[in-house]
C-alpha cells in the first residue's frame, strides 16, 4: 500500500494476499514466479500492474503477492478485484501446467529441499536473509498470509492505532487460522503457520520481540526503543563480501512483530491472518479484524491498553494459535477491555458477540456476514480441512484440489457435512 500524504486513520485500507504456485494436477509447488510475472507485464518483471491492483514476486519462486497498490476507502470492492486478478494469473499459469493454491501452508511441502529463492532484484537482500536465517524451512519458505495495512496521521492516531491493534492480535488466529498441516501429517495446531512463523528470525530476537507488540506512545519511542536496537543486532553478524551486506537489512521491514508500523507509508501492517480459500473469505477476516480495531480505537485508552501486560496478550495469543476458535479465553480484565463481561469463554462466542456488536453499530459491512457465520458454524478454514482429512494424508489431493476451486471459483470450503 503506497501514497503520497498521511491518511487519518481508517481514511483508508490495503490489503496483500499471497498465494502458492503448484502443479495443476498433483499440487506440488512450482517455481514459476519469475514466468508468471513475465508473461504479465510482457517482458522480465518482478511487478504487474492492473489499475490500482498489482502481482509482485515473494522471497520464494513458488510464490506470488496479490495486492492493491492504494489505499481504498473501503474493503468491499476489492472481493471482485482480487478475484479477477487470481483469475488472469490461472490463466497466465495454465499453459504452464500449473495454477494457484490457497491457504496458510502447503501441507506436504518440504522447504528444505523444494524452496527456491527470488534471483532477480533484491536478490542480495535475499541472499543476506537466507545466510542469517537460513530461508529453507517452514517459516519462511512455507507461508502464506493477509496483511492488512491501516494507516494513520501523526503521533496521536499512531498510539491509539497501535495500541488498538495490540488488543485485536490475540484472537485473530481464532478467526484466520488455516493451516493445520505440514509435511503431510497432522500438527495438532491450527496456525501452524504462525507457531513456525514466531522463530523464523530467531537469530535476531530483537526484530520479533514477544511477536505481539509492547505498548508505544510515539513514533520516535518506537524507533528507539524497536527499531535501534533490531539493527544493532543484525549489524553484528557482519557482511560477507560479494555475498551479504548487513547494512540492506537496516530498514523497518526487518520488524517482523505481529504487527509493524510501515514508517515509510504511515501504516500499520497486520501480519498474522493466514490466508483464506477464496478472496471473499479473505477479505471478509480483513474487514472484521479492521472492524475489531476501529471498536477498539474508539474506546480504549491508550493508557488502559498499556496496562495490560503484553505476556498476558501472549498467553492468549498461544491459545489461538493452537486450538483457534475452539481455545478458551478466560482473562476477565481482557474481555472487559474489548466490551464484554469477564466470564470466560470459548474464542467462537467471544467472536460472535464482537460481530454481532460490530455489525449494530455500523463498523461491519452485511456484505460479510455470510463469509463470517460460516466461519463461526463450521469452524476456521483449519479445523474445516484437519475435520476433512481426519488424520489421513491420502486425502490430501482431494481436498486441495477442492480448495484450489473455491479459490477459482470465489467461493468458501465448506468441509465435510
Amino acid at each position: 500500500m503506497s501514497h503520497r500524504h498521511e491518511l487519518p486513520a481508517f481514511a483508508g485500507y490495503g490489503v496483500e494476499i499471497e498465494y502458492m504456485i503448484v502443479d495443476r494436477d498433483h499440487l506440488d509447488i512450482r517455481p514459476f514466479a519469475d514466468r508468471l510475472l513475465a508473461a504479465g507485464a510482457g517482458q522480465p518483471a518482478s511487478e504487474v500492474i492492473h489499475g490500482n491492483m498489482g502481482w509482485s514476486n515473494e522471497l520464494a519462486m513458488h510464490l506470488v503477492e496479490l495486492k492493491n497498490l492504494h489505499p481504498v476507502p473501503s474493503l468491499e470492492g476489492l472481493v471482485d478485484a482480487f478475484h479477477e486478478e487470481v483469475l488472469a494469473v490461472d490463466d497466465l499459469l495454465a499453459p504452464l501446467g500449473a495454477r494457484l493454491m490457497p491457504s496458510g501452508m502447503h501441507p506436504w511441502m518440504d522447504p528444505a529441499t523444494e524452496t527456491r529463492l527470488w534471483t532477480f532484484d533484491n536478490a542480495a537482500v535475499y541472499a543476506c536473509f537466507d545466510r542469517i536465517f537460513d530461508c529453507r524451512r517452514h517459516g519462511w519458505g512455507n507461508l502464506q498470509s493477509i496483511h492488512l495495512n491501516l494507516p494513520y496521521c501523526g503521533d496521536e492516531e499512531f498510539a491509539r492505532l497501535h495500541a488498538a491493534i495490540r488488543l485485536a492480535l490475540p484472537i485473530l488466529p481464532a478467526l484466520a487460522a488455516s493451516s493445520p498441516w505440514a509435511d503431510k501429517r497432522p500438527t495438532g495446531c491450527m496456525d501452524y503457520r504462525l507457531m513456525m512463523y514466531r522463530d523464523h528470525q530467531k537469530q535476531v530476537p530483537s526484530s520479533m520481540g514477544n511477536c505481539i507488540p509492547d505498548p508505544s506512545a510515539s513514533q520516535r519511542e518506537y524507533q528507539t526503543q524497536v527499531l535501534a536496537p533490531m539493527y544493532r543486532e543484525v549489524a553484528e553478524y557482519g557482511s560477507v563480501p560479494g555475498q551479504c551486506d548487513t547494512n540492506t537489512l537496516r530498514h523497518e521491514w526487518l520488524n517482523v512483530r505481529a504487527a509493524a508500523p510501515r514508517f515509510e507509508r504511515s501504516a500499520i501492517e497486520i501480519r498474522v491472518l493466514d490466508a483464506q480459500e477464496c478472496p471473499f473469505a479473505d477479505l471478509a477476516v480483513a474487514a472484521a479484524t479492521a472492524a475489531l480495531v476501529r471498536h477498539l480505537y474508539d474506546t480504549v485508552g491508550a493508557e488502559a491498553e498499556a496496562g495490560l501486560d503484553t505476556l498476558r496478550l501472549v498467553a492468549i495469543f498461544d491459545r489461538c494459535i493452537q486450538d483457534a476458535e475452539r481455545a478458551e479465553i478466560d482473562d476477565g480484565e481482557y474481555l472487559e477491555l474489548l466490551g464484554c463481561d469477564s466470564r470466560p469463554r470459548t474464542a467462537t462466542e467471544l467472536w460472535a458477540g464482537l460481530i454481532d456488536r460490530l455489525q449494530a453499530d455500523g463498523l461491519l459491512a452485511a456484505q460479510w456476514l455470510p463469509a463470517l457465520h460460516l466461519i463461526l458454524r463450521r469452524g476456521t478454514l483449519a479445523r474445516r480441512l484437519a475435520m476433512a482429512l481426519d488424520d489421513d494424508p491420502g486425502c490430501l489431493l482431494g481436498v486441495y484440489r477442492e480448495l484450489c476451486e473455491c479459490l477459482h471459483d470465489n467461493h468458501q470450503y465448506p468441509g465435510p457435512r
